[in-house]
């Protein structure tokens, strides 16, 4: 029988930690699922999310109260908390292919868990605060979590399978969001056309959507769903994801109403397309993620050129900062267990950092690249009021075409948002593209 992707990574993940017990002196490591928690003076939870050490390991994202206790030469440990619960639906009994690689202890009380838990020898236990046993109290060494969160860039073949997944889970979805904007549909009507084809609820989600019309588009992390129709839908940006067995996609598309008027709008998409799609040719082993990141902003200087909606160089807009004026955020981030991955700046695995080019604060990735890493390649050109009122004070400011700044500021913005993995050698692969590939 042939060893699946899934025995793979466990295998892998545990001679990864088996090397750093060693390097930081532990002799075992118990990871906290993590608990629900509520509201203030309520007894309302908020949605619970799992500790993502944990479900590095098993696809296991609604089980609170449980554990995983790892030690070299043995299969790890999963204490599986069931209660006996009317009032909610527990988890199920265990299923699936992980439950064949662990010892598997099923609890009904969260306490007893500490009796399974307990270990000669140093633990290093990594969990919040509030998960604490009376026994078992979180100590996060940081030296071990560094060696972990370093390696987690890299992805198994079975994590792979996963986002694979969670981008064809997406697809379908955001082109049932387009077919709700292009039919005239209110933001909240566009995300819950997304939500019943993506078959998720927002409990679920691996974020909040961002489901914008017209001037929303502009705002970058939007959080509403405005419940009323506008009175003309011009643009729509979608920033949506989904997820599978822990692992997510994040992908953003841009749609135009077209129609009379959306003329400089289309041309505007059109050329930030294929901007994108050449950033992410840029995705390659050994490139320096910053630099794509200064690539996006000599590309989008050229844009605004060409549109004509800045009379500068390309030089000379990068020497003002004009182009950071129309994209403010980064280029992209680490995706995986969580949607802004962890170790985005980690020059090695001691968690030192490495650091973002200067005038460039809100970038999420400053290593390099390398076989296995999933990356976001997001550009964005955005009329943000706020932003272009600094603009507007600057010594730019009359090099700037801003008639036509007001009439493209009608439709807000645009971003396109794809999920890459880098290869060993050659062009990157591209997860969103070759998911709508696969719908047509």
């Amino acid at each position: 029988m042939s060893t699946t992707t899934y025995a793979q990574h466990l295998a892998q993940l545990q001679t990864q930690l088996e090397s750093a017990l060693a390097r930081t002196g532990f002799d075992a490591l118990l990871i906290a699922s993590g608990i629900e928690k509520y509201a203030f003076l309520d007894d309302r939870p908020y949605l619970f999310q799992p500790n993502p050490h944990f479900k590095h390991w098993l696809p296991l994202t609604q089980h609170p109260n449980s554990w995983l206790l790892l030690r070299p030469g043995h299969q790890p440990r999963v204490v599986y908390y069931q209660p006996d619960d009317y009032w909610h639906v527990p988890p199920s009994a265990p299923t699936g292919e992980w439950v064949q690689h662990v010892e598997l202890i099923v609890i009904s009380r969260a306490e007893d868990a500490a009796a399974h838990l307990q270990m000669p020898g140093r633990l290093a236990i990594i969990g919040e605060a509030d998960a604490a046993l009376e026994s078992v109290v979180p100590n996060n060494p940081q030296d071990l979590i560094h060696l972990l969160h370093y390696q987690r860039a890299f992805k198994t073949a079975y994590e792979l399978e996963q986002m694979r997944a969670a981008s064809r889970r997406a697809a379908p979805a955001h082109l049932a969001a387009r077919d709700a904007f292009l039919a005239g549909g209110s933001e909240a009507e566009i995300h819950r056309a997304y939500l019943i084809a993506a078959g998720h609820t927002d409990r679920d989600l691996p974020y909040g959507n961002i489901v914008a019309l017209n001037e929303h588009c502009a705002v970058l992390h939007y959080q509403y769903q405005d419940t009323q129709r506008p009175a003309q839908s011009r643009s729509f940006l979608i920033d949506a994801g989904a997820q599978v067995n822990g692992y997510a996609s994040d992908i953003t598309r841009t749609w135009s109403a077209g129609g009379a008027g959306s003329a400089e709008f289309d041309a505007l998409l059109a050329a930030m397309e294929s901007a994108q799609l050449a950033l992410v040719d840029e995705v390659r082993a050994g490139v320096d993620y910053r630099d794509i990141h200064l690539s996006t902003h000599r590309r989008l200087a050229a844009i605004l050129q060409d549109q004509g909606l800045v009379r500068m160089s390309v030089e000379a807009q990068l020497a003002e900062r004009v182009t950071s004026i129309f994209f403010p955020h980064g280029i992209g981030h680490l995706l995986g267990l969580q949607v802004h991955d962890a170790g985005g700046f980690m020059a090695d695995e001691t968690g030192a950092v490495s650091p973002k080019p200067e005038g460039h604060p809100y970038l999420r990735l400053t290593r390099p690249l390398a076989a296995g890493m999933v990356v976001t390649i997001e550009p964005g050109l955005y009329f943000i009021p706020t932003l272009l009122r600094q603009l507007r004070a600057s010594a730019s400011a009359s090099s700037v075409d801003w008639a036509k700044v007001e009439r493209l500021s009608r439709f807000g913005g645009i971003r396109i948002e794809d999920d890459v993995v880098c290869r060993a050698e050659g062009p990157a692969e591209n997860l969103t593209r070759d998911a709508f590939a696969s719908l047509s």
